[in-house]
């Protein structure tokens, strides 16, 4: 007997909430969390609420639209590809050319 399967299309697609894309999400969630955190260390200390309340109301306004501003800038993964370019080095400098001429005598060895 012949088999029926559905085909999945949204495969190999990111996944996407809200206009985020991919780790964005996770992004927004943790800093979610960390506002909530906060309110309540916050609370806890004896804050009024008069200033906590819209002092975590804006922050968490700002943590979406930064995260936002993220997600269309770099996409799915051009923010880890923007970090990592800036770590690579502008220049190499090698002081010697030991390096150089042991590469010319180890390939000519292999041949």
């Amino acid at each position: 007997m012949a088999s029926v399967y559905q085909i999945n299309k949204g495969i190999n697609k990111p996944i996407v909430f809200k206009g985020l894309r991919a780790q964005y999400i996770a992004y927004l969630a943790i800093g979610m969390v960390a506002l909530l955190l906060s309110f309540v260390v916050l609370y806890l200390l004896s804050m009024p609420l008069i200033v906590l309340v819209p002092l975590i109301v804006l922050l968490a306004l700002l943590l979406i639209y930064t995260v936002q501003q993220l997600s269309k800038c770099f996409g799915q993964h051009g923010l880890m590809k923007y970090t990592a370019a800036r770590t690579l080095p502008a220049t190499l400098r090698i002081p010697s050319r030991k390096v150089f001429t042991s590469l010319i005598k180890n390939s000519h060895a292999k041949l």
